[in-house]
């Protein structure tokens, strides 16, 4: 098949151009924003077209959460807009689309992990537009999947684990917050899943799963084990989300249950510290 990434200058995009080498069986092309804009209804019919592409790993998302709730438009233009323009083209093709989505669709107030078919309830701009992406998929004819992931990280682009990694080395402490529970996602054991979904028979049907790394901690348990693993000397003090006041609200909560994506692609899930451990020898190279 002929495979397109989208936002391919990411962090999954980026792991997943990396690991594609080890599906050969495929032809791909790996577009960020300057080379594919999405949002462009025409620029994504004649790529499309013109590139005979037949599955589309749709990475390309506006994901600055807290610039998201004074950029609105900007947001649902590239989350929900570019989705629309993705799934025409795929819609007269036959085409198929792996979305790549969020946590950020539920309201964070659970205590046991969230489902595909849990109620939806974004609480901030950012998971609003995500949605919007859901549902215009969801409604249209295309084959596929949507993957929710969360927190997720990698040796390429801006993540948590990059900049605690940097300010754990310019200061002696910092506060982290503790009153967030989820698990992280390492980009590339998420790239590897998206690789294999290429090879799944959807059957003529739209499959929701969930995806991050197994387990589950706060952001304060994550940010202490990426001093220890990367031997960095900061002291890490735990906070309450009210300390640290942010322009949209974050999710308390953001645990997903992988039961479906681990039974349907027979896959093994890693533990987030063993994760945690080979991107920090990455970064660290």
């Amino acid at each position: 098949m002929k495979v397109l990434v989208t936002g391919a200058n990411g962090q999954l995009g980026s792991e997943i151009k990396e690991l594609s080498v080890n599906f050969p069986n495929h032809q791909y092309f790996f577009e960020g924003s300057e080379g594919l804009n999405i949002t462009d209804a025409k620029e994504v019919e004649a790529y499309i077209e013109s590139k005979e592409i037949d599955i589309i790993i749709n990475c390309a998302a506006y994901t600055q959460v807290d610039k998201a709730e004074s950029e609105e438009i900007a947001a649902e233009k590239v989350n929900a807009g570019g989705v629309k323009n993705i799934l025409k083209v795929l819609e007269n093709r036959n085409g198929k689309l792996i979305h790549i989505s969020t946590d950020y669709v539920f309201n964070g107030k659970n205590c046991v992990p969230y489902k595909e078919d849990d109620k939806i309830e974004p609480i901030g701009v950012y998971g609003k537009t995500k949605r919007l992406g859901e549902e215009l998929f969801l409604s249209s004819e295309v084959e596929g999947a949507i993957i929710r992931t969360a927190w997720v990280y990698s040796s390429y682009g801006n993540n948590f684990v990059k900049t605690m990694i940097r300010l754990g080395i310019e200061h002696d402490g910092l506060n982290v917050i503790f009153d967030q529970v989820g698990s992280p996602t390492y980009a590339k054991d998420l790239a590897e899943v998206c690789l294999k979904m290429l090879d799944f028979n959807f059957k003529g049907k739209q499959e929701v799963y969930h995806y991050s790394n197994e387990g589950v901690l706060s952001w304060y348990d994550f940010a202490k084990s990426i001093m220890e693993i990367g031997n960095i000397n900061c002291n890490i003090s735990p906070i309450e989300t009210k300390d640290y006041p942010t322009p949209a609200r974050r999710p308390n909560y953001s645990l997903l249950n992988k039961s479906k994506i681990k039974k349907d692609l027979a896959i093994e899930i890693p533990y987030w510290k063993d994760s945690l451990k080979k991107c920090i020898k990455e970064i660290k190279k």
